[in-house]
Order: C-alpha cells, then sequence, then structure tokens
C-alpha cells in the first residue's frame, strides 16, 4: 500500500471514483477542488460513488491548498485548469495526470507516470457524488524513462487501486499509446455529442451523428498514424481494427446496433462545459489538428469552429448544430 499522502486534485467523476477506490485500499486521501459549493457537500457529506456507499474524506478547496513535498498528486481537472494548477505545484515530478487530452504546457513537464480511463463516472456539478456509467480499464504507465523508485511507486498506486474494486486497473510499460487512442476516440464523440446535447448512444443512431462520427474516426485515426504515433487497444478492439472495420460496406452500421446499448445514458465530459467560459476542444480537435500540419483534416478543422462558436456565443447545445456542421464541410466541397 502506498505510505505517501496522495491528494486528488478535481472532484469529477474520475476524481472523485479514483479518491474512492483509494481510500477503500486503506490510502490517506485529500481531496482538492474549487467548486466552493462542492467543497462544502465534500466536507458535509463525504463523497458517494452511486452502488458503492459514502465515505468521509478531508476536503480541501484549492484557494487553501498547499502541495506537500511528499505527496503524490493526481491530477484529474480539465486540461484548461492545468496552468493554475501547475503554478501552485513546486515539485513537478509529483504530478500523475488522469486527464482526456493533450496540454503541451503539462506535456513539457518532467512527471513520469500518467493513467488513462476508459470507463466512464459522471459527477453531480455540486456535490462529489458520481455513478459510474460505463465500465471499463484504468490503464496506468510510464510515460519517460524513470527510476525503479518510480516504476515501484506506479505499481504500487496500481495495486491499491485493484484493491478499491471499482474499475479494471493494468499497468502498462508505456502509457502514452493508450492516451492516443483514447484522443481517437474522445476527439470523435465529445464536438458531437456535447455540442448537440445527446447522449453518446446518439452517435450510433442518428443518421446525421452517426456519419459525423464515423468520418472524425476515420480521420482522426489517419492524423495519429500520420504523426506516428502509436496506439495501444482500449475497449474492445485495437485502432487498426476500427479503421477496418469503417472501411468495410455496411458493417460499421452493424457493428453500431451492436455497442449502441452500452452508450445508452452516458454522457462526454465535454457536456457540462457547453455554453460555459472553456471547452476542451483545443486539448482533443485542436490538438489533432495540431499533429495534422499539411495534412487535411476538414472534420477536425469543422469541430473545432462549432464549440468555438458555441462557446464564444456562449449557446445551449442543440441538434441544430449538426447540420451547421454538416454545412460548413458542405461549403467545402465534403459531404458529411
Amino acid at each position: 500500500m502506498i505510505q505517501k499522502p496522495i491528494h486528488v486534485i478535481g472532484a469529477g467523476g474520475i476524481g472523485v471514483a479514483l479518491g474512492y477506490a483509494l481510500s477503500r485500499a486503506g490510502c490517506k486521501v485529500i481531496m482538492v477542488e474549487s467548486h466552493a459549493g462542492k467543497v462544502a457537500a465534500g466536507q458535509e457529506q463525504g463523497i458517494t460513488v452511486e452502488g458503492h456507499g459514502t465515505i468521509t474524506l478531508p476536503f480541501v478547496a484549492f484557494t487553501d491548498w498547499t502541495p506537500p513535498a511528499d505527496a503524490i498528486l493526481l491530477l484529474c481537472t480539465k486540461t484548461y485548469n492545468n496552468p493554475e494548477v501547475l503554478q501552485r505545484v513546486e515539485y513537478k515530478s509529483q504530478l500523475i495526470p488522469v486527464q482526456n487530452g493533450y496540454d503541451l504546457l503539462l506535456d513539457s513537464q518532467p512527471h513520469f507516470g500518467e493513467a488513462i480511463a476508459s470507463f466512464v463516472s459522471e459527477c453531480e456539478r455540486d456535490r462529489p457524488y458520481t455513478r459510474i456509467t460505463r465500465p471499463g480499464d484504468l490503464h496506468i504507465g510510464l510515460r519517460r524513462e524513470a527510476s525503479s523508485e518510480e516504476k515501484q511507486l506506479l505499481a504500487d498506486l496500481a495495486e491499491d487501486f485493484k484493491k478499491g474494486g471499482l474499475f479494471t486497473v493494468k499497468l502498462v510499460d508505456d502509457v502514452l499509446p493508450y492516451k492516443a487512442a483514447k484522443l481517437m476516440y474522445n476527439a470523435a464523440i465529445s464536438p458531437l455529442a456535447a455540442s448537440a446535447g445527446v447522449d453518446n448512444a446518439t452517435l450510433l443512431s442518428d443518421r446525421l451523428a452517426k456519419r459525423l462520427f464515423f468520418k472524425l474516426l476515420l480521420e482522426n485515426y489517419a492524423i495519429l498514424r500520420h504523426a506516428n504515433m502509436p496506439l495501444a487497444k482500449i475497449g474492445p478492439f485495437h485502432p487498426d481494427t476500427v479503421n477496418k472495420i469503417l472501411h468495410v460496406p455496411f458493417l460499421p452500421e452493424i457493428m453500431a446496433q451492436f455497442f449502441k446499448p452500452s452508450l445508452r445514458g452516458t454522457y462526454c465530459s465535454m457536456a457540462p462545459d457547453m455554453g460555459s467560459e472553456h471547452t476542451e476542444i483545443d486539448a482533443y480537435n485542436g490538438h489533432l489538428v495540431h499533429l495534422a500540419g499539411d495534412m487535411p483534416c476538414p472534420y477536425n478543422r469543422a469541430a473545432v469552429n462549432l464549440v468555438n462558436y458555441i462557446t464564444e456565443k456562449r449557446l445551449s447545445p442543440d441538434y441544430i448544430y449538426l447540420d451547421m456542421m454538416a454545412t460548413d464541410l458542405l461549403q467545402q466541397g465534403i459531404r458529411a
């Protein structure tokens, strides 16, 4: 068991699930959160994972937080919060991010480990109460060359996550191929489902949403391969297999019917941010546009334009925005 204190920065769906699992394994966990209402609720009521119960943990407001030098810091915030967190953390190697997307500022730091969650955990906005709406794995591993002590710490952390019993844990030698594969899926799901205000299953049932979703998956895969980024298996199929499936006539439609029930009632992490000041679109599709360089990537550019339009205008999600994206593409001579 990890003997160092573990500070979970961000009491959202992933942060609450990870903090809960580690506490149940016997670790000393401190939750750090910027939302005052969520901090107050956590201090009064503890944290809850639906179906597993409630536990009491120390809660600290981010404004009052000073990270101790000997702590492990699990970074579970949205990527747009990273600059504020990094400014507060003196020893950047303490960080173990568990985030979606790519942040160039964070990637420039010297931290040795990272984790990628493929399970879906949806937390209430005003209290640390979450429910795991779709099971999946937590891949945890190295992102650079590491010392034997650092490797052992990751192994011990993985073992403690396993003891928590909320999700499957896989310790891997190199976490970056899993991170790249997760981006391939997130950057196809999030801009569409969040902009339209629909659950993830709609991307496999609605005709227009499904066409855009498949096109984004194909383009995302092509960009990642163009950038020579290794890809690993997250979920039932390796990205190479997904790419082959999407090129076989009628097979994607058949597969969609199979996977649709497991996605019903689940929502992407970008959904709560739509219409607010920030989204993670730059960490998802924006990063893919950056990786593409001179390679054409019309679907990702259209996704970035759409989400930025909704954000700048402070609009509410609506299905009509998928029609807008299709129109944007059609004006470029591309039929969605």
